[in-house]
C-alpha cells in the first residue's frame, strides 16, 4: 500500500464503506500485525533511516560528501552512497564498505534492539560485484552442466557467496558454501 492508498482510505467517509476501502483497511491490520506494530516494510524504512542518519554524522566526521538513497529491497533495508570519490570508503576489494556496512548494522542493532540485514553500497561497487558475479555463476553453471561435476570457486566474502548461490539456486542446481573464513568458497553441484 503506497502513502497515497493509505490517505485515501483514512479520508474515506466511515459510514461509506467501499469495496476497495475493505480491502485497504485488511491489507492495513496485515501489514501492520497485532496491537499496531509497524509493518515489516515500515520496521526496515526505520533501519534505513536510522543507517543515513549515523552515515551522514560519520560522512561529516570524515569531511566526505555523499549523496545518500534509501530503499527496502526484498527482506532488507538497502542505503547506498554516491557522490564524488568515495573509494576510501569501499577500500582494497571492498574490505571498508564490508566493515562499514557492519559497523551501520551495529548502530541499527542500538536503536531498535533487533539484528539488522541492512545491505550499504558506496559508489555502485555492490552493484558491479553483482553484475561481475552474476556472470560468473553462470559461467560457472555452464561448465558444471557440461562436465557433469562438481565445481569450486575461489573465496568470497559473504556478500559475493550469496549473489552465487540465489544465481545457482535460479537456474536449477544446487551449492554449498565450504571452509573457513577468509577462504570460505562456493562449491556448485550438478543435477
Amino acid at each position: 500500500m503506497t502513502d497515497s492508498d493509505a490517505v485515501e482510505a483514512a479520508d474515506a467517509p466511515a459510514t461509506e464503506p467501499t469495496a476497495a476501502g475493505d480491502a485497504a483497511e485488511s491489507t492495513e491490520t496485515e501489514e501492520s500485525g497485532a496491537a499496531g506494530r509497524p509493518s515489516k516494510v515500515q520496521r526496515l524504512e526505520h533501519e534505513g533511516d536510522i543507517a543515513a542518519d549515523y552515515l551522514e554524522e560519520l560522512l561529516d566526521i570524515a569531511d566526505l560528501d555523499g549523496d545518500l538513497d534509501m530503499d527496502v529491497e526484498g527482506d532488507r533495508a538497502s542505503v547506498q552512497i554516491g557522490g564524488a570519490d568515495l573509494s576510501l570508503l569501499v577500500g582494497r576489494n571492498g574490505e571498508v564498505l564490508e566493515a562499514l556496512q557492519e559497523l551501520t548494522r551495529l548502530a541499527v542493532y542500538r536503536e531498535t534492539g533487533e539484528r539488522s540485514r541492512l545491505m550499504l553500497d558506496v559508489g555502485g561497487h555492490r552493484a558491479q560485484q553483482r553484475t561481475r558475479l552474476v556472470a560468473l555463476a553462470e559461467k560457472s553453471i555452464a561448465e558444471v552442466k557440461e562436465s557433469g561435476e562438481a565445481l569450486s570457486l575461489e573465496p568470497m566474502s559473504a556478500f559475493e557467496r550469496k549473489v552465487v548461490h540465489d544465481v545457482v539456486a535460479a537456474a536449477g542446481l544446487t551449492s554449498e558454501s565450504e571452509g573457513a573464513e577468509p577462504k570460505r568458497h562456493v562449491v556448485i553441484l550438478p543435477a
